[in-house]
């Protein structure tokens, strides 16, 4: 019982004395203290930054639309072309003698028959005028200025520190204060 009491001993020891050890080598650590306060803001200027904007705007405008009336269905009528070979013949009747006159007769009916079928072909296949919205979607771009964030000046304990932040502070910005000796203190 007196060996237990002896070795229980030794290891408290041993224990302690590991721990205040190891406390001596953490010098650094052990005299930290670190803590939040509060400093004065003095100046809090906006920054900008100008971005480049793009709007999609839809531009429509009216367009003539020219569809031809093309009428290629059976039982087209054929009077224009009937109607313009009599008007071509007896013109052609008019001019000449003997064999010249049913030689200018036969080539006024066919010159008459082929201008009023153009004629007629002309007028069935006469473009209508249609008036249609036609419409394209644009991207119109402009410049404008947007807030990049804030240079704050403030002052802690008589000394002047100035930062970036993302918004405005107010009066007074909180700080992180961190206390310790020297470095040549070590």
């Amino acid at each position: 019982m007196k060996n237990l009491l002896i070795t229980a001993g030794l290891a408290t020891a041993l224990t302690l004395s590991s721990a205040t050890a190891w406390a001596g080598n953490n010098k650094h650590q052990r005299n930290h203290h670190n803590f939040q306060d509060t400093a004065h803001v003095t100046h809090v200027e906006t920054l900008y930054r100008t971005v480049r904007v793009s709007t999609p705007q839809r531009e429509c405008w009216d367009r003539p639309q020219y569809r031809p009336n093309y009428n290629n269905q059976r039982g087209n009528s054929y009077t224009s072309t009937i109607l313009g070979g009599i008007v071509g013949g007896v013109i052609g009747n008019q001019f000449g003698g003997g064999g010249g006159k049913t030689a200018l007769t036969v080539a006024g009916t066919l010159l008459g028959g082929s201008i009023g079928r153009d004629l007629g072909y002309q007028s069935k296949s006469q473009s209508r005028h249609q008036h249609g919205e036609q419409c394209r979607v644009i991207d119109r771009y402009h410049e404008e200025q947007r807030i990049d964030g804030y240079q704050v000046t403030y002052k802690y304990h008589g000394q002047t520190y100035t930062t970036h932040m993302d918004r405005d502070p107010g009066k007074r910005i909180p700080v992180e204060v961190s206390v310790r000796p020297a470095s040549n203190y070590y």
